[in-house]
C-alpha cells in the first residue's frame, strides 16, 4: 500500500518528536535536566542576569513556561532570583556555581547537532525547508 504525502509528513514529524523526547530523557539521566531546562539554563548563563521575559523571548517559550522551569531550577540551587536594584519591579535571574557545573558537564544540545547539519545544506534547500515548516505552522 502506497502512503500519501500527508501520511509521510506526519510520520516524519512523529519521528522528529520521538527523537526530541529520547534526547530529553537521555539528558535527564545524564545531568538531571530536560532539553528545555538545559536550553534555559544555558541562555541565562549567556545573557548573565536577566528577567524571565528576556529569557522567554530568547528561547521562544512563553513567560509562564520559563517561570515554571526557573522555579524548579531555583529549588535545585541551579539559579537564584533577586530584585533589581535599578527597578524594584523586576526580578533578575542568574546561574549559580552549581548551575554552571551542570552546563560544563552537559553534552551538546540536540539543536547544536541539527544546526551543524542544517548549515551544511545548500541555501536553497534550507529556505525550502523553512518555507514549508512556516506554512505548516500557520
Amino acid at each position: 500500500m502506497d502512503r500519501s504525502a500527508c501520511d509521510k509528513v506526519m510520520i516524519a514529524l512523529r519521528k522528529i518528536i520521538q527523537a526530541i523526547d529520547l534526547n530529553s530523557r537521555q539528558l535527564v539521566k545524564r545531568v538531571g535536566l530536560t532539553g528545555p531546562q538545559l536550553v534555559i539554563l544555558r541562555e541565562i548563563a549567556i545573557l548573565g542576569e536577566v528577567t524571565a521575559g528576556e529569557i522567554a523571548r530568547a528561547v521562544s517559550l512563553s513567560q509562564a513556561t520559563v517561570t515554571g522551569i526557573v522555579d524548579r531550577m531555583e529549588k535545585r540551587g541551579l539559579v537564584v532570583r533577586r530584585r533589581s536594584e535599578q527597578d524594584k519591579r523586576k526580578i533578575m535571574i542568574r546561574v549559580t556555581p552549581a548551575g554552571s557545573d551542570i552546563i560544563e558537564k552537559a553534552p551538546p544540545l540536540m539543536q547544536e547537532a541539527f544546526e551543524a547539519r542544517f548549515e551544511n545544506l545548500p541555501a536553497w534547500e534550507q529556505n525550502m525547508i523553512l518555507s514549508a515548516l512556516l506554512r505548516l505552522v500557520s
